[in-house]
């Protein structure tokens, strides 16, 4: 018989380090938002006069004072929009935009008071102050958060510990996919196998993992008590019924033990998922992807603003690369090779050549080389037809840059699953061939999970995901991840 932990301890542990990360939360957020209404005071008026000042009989203030009010009313938001909640805390988007929300409606109100008040505030003031302590205070919660990742990736703590009510199968699915993002924070500790004979023992192996079976659904409560979950992942819901659930629900208020339900919906992510009560019962509705329509304005607009800002900045960068591809190899400066699009159409893609002359004539030999898993993709870390500066390109996906037309010629987006060869496209299922329905893009999923290291199942998996939950935001965080994976160099060749 296995050895209890004490829960107890389990959610007190966790409690400690959300407390201590939170109060780290709050003392950065202060002095963002401090150092925000002070440069703003200081650009706008100087150092004259400092010293807070209001005659509340005349109405009369200056700006030190407005200032004061202003941080105040700023951390307050902050906290009633619950920016720093032990439900978003590291989690992203999410927390980012609450930040974003709770400043501009904080900019709002003071908007509308001023014109109601008739009060002549500077707006050269708030030109400062809003955009500043905006970025600083979401460049304080992205330092927060890269240093939460590295502490969860190395096992140094500030992790949360799940236990999973499911099936073999839906519950190994939630094991591999916790250890595929250990900076998520979740490790799971035992299963209960619904319908399974109860009592502890059993294993569940998952890659080079195992993990402890503590009996069936009607276990739940021991095994939190041996495994030291301070949280429940349900992924068989059908399994305990609708009165299952509710009793499972009061006695974990009663230990204070966390509950998550997963819905099943592979690859579904949150703007799509809606809650909906229906007929007393909480139904998870399903929204269809949006591909068309003013998302796909908003998606053009966007990608022609970025590549004509990219390329105007990047154009010393082309004539260097150009020169070094020129001077050091023969053959054009440019690489066309067919690629396949939106709703299967065919175009050129654009690229800087990074191989020799005729490369394309020497694949067929190198076939049986392939390293690629699942062998659609081709991918050979030693390909010996990459020249020298072609090697650098790659490394840091410099070769891409040329894409940017391509985008400007609506042939691709900026962010999009990669771009696949005629041959690749006849090998798709059904399936797959859902990667066809938005445009390719410069970068995606992809690129910022591992490049080449991927499996070609990983790099669908990716590639599916983005094609159903995409959003104007989410493509701005890729955007930013593979400035961030470009300039590591890793997975690249």
């Amino acid at each position: 018989m296995a050895e209890s932990l004490d829960d107890d301890d389990a959610i007190a542990g966790r409690r400690r380090w959300q407390q201590s990360y939170i109060d780290g939360l709050r003392i950065t957020d202060t002095a963002a938002v401090v150092a925000a209404v002070f440069v703003a005071h200081m650009v706008r008026f100087g150092a004259e006069d400092m010293g807070v000042a209001f005659d509340p009989l005349t109405f009369t203030y200056n700006y030190e004072f407005v200032s004061l009010v202003l941080a105040m009313g700023w951390l307050a938001l902050l906290a009633i929009f619950r920016t720093r909640s032990p439900r978003v805390i590291g989690t992203g988007v999410e927390e980012y935009r609450r930040i974003v929300s709770a400043t501009f409606k904080l900019f709002g109100a003071v908007a509308i008071l001023a014109l109601g008040l008739q009060l002549d505030l500077a707006r050269g003031y708030f030109a400062i102050a809003l955009p500043l302590g905006l970025v600083l205070l979401l460049v304080g919660r992205w330092v927060w958060r890269v240093r939460l990742a590295r502490i969860r990736s190395t096992g140094g703590g500030y992790r949360t510990s799940v236990l999973v009510i499911g099936s073999r199968d839906s519950s190994a699915a939630l094991v591999k996919s916790f250890q595929d993002c250990p900076s998520a924070g979740y490790a799971v500790v035992g299963v209960c196998h619904p319908g399974a004979p109860g009592g502890i023992g059993g294993r569940l192996q998952v890659d080079d993992t195992t993990v402890p079976v503590y009996g069936n659904e009607t276990d739940v409560l021991k095994a939190i008590e041996f495994s030291g979950a301070d949280t429940v992942a349900v992924t068989a819901t059908e399994h305990l019924g609708h009165r299952g659930l509710r009793n499972l629900v009061w006695d974990l208020e009663s230990k204070q033990i966390d509950l998550v339900v997963a819905p099943g919906v592979v690859d579904v992510a949150g703007p799509r998922l809606h809650m909906r009560p229906v007929a007393g019962l909480p139904l998870i509705h399903v929204e269809k992807p949006q591909y068309n329509g003013a998302n796909r304005f908003a998606k053009r607009g966007f990608d022609i603003a970025f590549s004509a800002a990219a390329l105007l900045f990047i154009a010393p960068v082309f004539l260097f690369i150009a020169a070094a591809i020129k001077t050091t190899s023969s053959g054009p400066v440019f690489f066309r090779q067919e690629r396949i699009g939106l709703d299967g159409k065919p175009f050129q893609m654009i690229k800087f050549r990074t191989m020799v002359d005729g490369a394309d004539r020497m694949l067929a030999g190198l076939l049986d080389s392939n390293e690629s898993d699942g062998g659609v993709l081709f991918k050979m870390k030693d390909d010996p037809r990459i020249t020298s500066v072609g090697k650098y390109l790659r490394k840091f996906s410099l070769d891409e840059l040329p894409q940017f037309l391509n985008v400007l010629k609506r042939d691709m987006s900026v962010v999009g699953p990669r771009p696949p060869l005629r041959r690749e496209v006849e090998q798709y299922d059904g399936e797959v061939a859902r990667r066809m329905l938005v445009k390719p893009g410069i970068t995606g999923l992809w690129q910022v999970s591992g490049r080449s290291d991927l499996s070609w199942d990983e790099s669908v998996r990716l590639d599916l995901s983005y094609v159903e939950n995409w959003s104007l935001v989410g493509d701005v965080l890729i955007i930013l991840k593979t400035v961030r994976a470009v300039g590591v160099g890793s997975g690249a060749y």
